[in-house]
Order: C-alpha cells, then structure tokens, then sequence
C-alpha cells in the first residue's frame, strides 16, 4: 500500500491533509490515485495511520483517518552520525543512505579540512533539500520515523553542546592511538551512540584532542583509508548489524 508523509500539524482528528506540491502530483499525475483509495500515512514523530483519500485537487489531497497503527516501542539503538561536507553533492547519497540504514539524526559537520564554503542562504538551501532526500528515502525504505536532519554545525559545537546526550561516542581516525570497532563492542553496550566522520585528509590533531577530551574514543574502521561517504556508510552499518543483532 502506498505510504505518504503528513506534518502532524495537517492531522487533525479523523481529518488530514497533504499539501507538500510534490508529494501532490505524485499521488495524482504519477500514481493517478483517486477517491476512495486506501493509502497509509505517517507523520514525523513515527505514528502510522490506515487512512483513504477523500478529495484530490491541484494544490492538496484531503485524507480521512480511519485507524492509527499501532507500533512497537522501539528498543533498538539511536545512532547520530556528524558527517563532515564533503564536495559536490555527495552529502546527498550519505543522507541517502543513512536514512536507509536506520540512523536517527544526522548532522552536517564543518571541521577545519572541509573546503565547502556555505552562505547563509545556501545553508537554507542544501539543508531543505537533505531533508526532502531524507523524506523520500524513508518512504522508500518503509521507515517509521524520519531522521534528524540537523542543522549545519561545526565540531566545536557539537562536542561542547552535545556530547553529554551519548553514552558512546566514537571518532573514527587515521592516526595515533585507536581501537577496534570490535573492541568497543565487547566493553559497552551502549543505548545512544555519537560517531563523528572526518573529511578528505582527516580530522586535524587539535579535533582529535578535542574530542578526546570530551569523552571520544579514537577507532580505526580497518586498513584502508575510505572515502567520507563510505566512511560514514561503514560505521553506521556496523553499529547496527553488531548492537542489533548481538
């Protein structure tokens, strides 16, 4: 059955209303539902609804909610990944693929090796996209709940301001001293878990103690020197297959 997000703000009672322009032609100009059609909807705080299309029209499609889902309590681990920019738009597949995998919040991350420079107005800009990449993924993938895209930030930040919500944190590093992944599995087992992903050329010496400081453990992620969005791919997916299924 075909699944479509709605802002919990555009459900109201047994009533609901998609009005994203996209979102509307693809129901009628691509999907060519019409009235009377059963579909199911979800909003940004993973509620899940049985609902039917009650009206269609260019600018919004009016849905009647008929039964809310119920949906298990989710016991499984909360992953945040600040993923340093890298260039061109490769930022968008590491979106892409994190929804995919399941991660919770996302974070774009500028240390002092990203080369991408961002305005304020193309700060606005790249980040409603990731989050229209991260709606789209999530239907795609059948996701509950929509991931955290958060604003654009610098490691400086994210350390001094978040760093106390995780009981693992972990920064992934080419140099100095560093364990296992495999490692850390065996000591910890962790409900809220930071990772930070460096760019092209690593984090720099000063990051690394930074984030040491603040209760970051250095982890090697294998011999090979990856890519940002490979890097961010492979500890994401490593995490879940071993906290989830250990």
């Amino acid at each position: 059955m075909n699944r479509f997000f709605i802002p919990l703000q555009n459900i109201i009672g047994d009533k609901a209303t998609i009005s994203d322009k996209d979102e509307v032609h693809h129901i009628r100009d691509v999907l060519r539902l019409k009235a009377g059609e059963a579909i199911i909807i979800f909003d940004e705080q993973g509620n899940e609804y049985r609902a039917r299309i009650k009206s269609l029209s260019y600018k919004e499609v009016g849905v009647k909610v008929e039964v809310k889902v119920k949906v298990k309590p989710d016991k499984r681990i909360k992953i945040t990944v600040a993923c340093a920019i890298p260039k061109k738009s490769k930022m968008d597949d590491i979106i892409d693929k994190l929804t995919q995998l399941g991660v919770d919040k996302i974070i774009p991350l500028l240390t002092e090796r990203v080369i991408v420079k961002l305005d304020k107005r193309k700060e606005a800009l790249r980040l409603t996209r990731w989050r229209k990449i991260a709606l789209n993924s999530a239907k795609q993938s059948q996701r509950k709940q929509l991931p955290v895209i958060d604003s654009i930030r610098n490691i400086q930040e994210v350390l001094a301001k978040d760093a106390e919500d995780f009981d693992l944190k972990l920064i992934p590093t080419l140099a100095g001293k560093r364990k296992r992944l495999k490692e850390i599995m065996v000591e910890s087992r962790p409900k809220n878990i930071l990772i930070l992903i460096g760019p092209e050329g690593d984090f720099t010496p000063r990051e690394v103690e930074l984030a040491k400081s603040s209760g970051c453990i250095p982890v090697s992620l294998g011999d090979l020197v990856l890519r940002v969005e490979t890097a961010a791919v492979v500890a994401a997916s490593f995490l879940k297959i071993i906290y989830e299924n250990h």
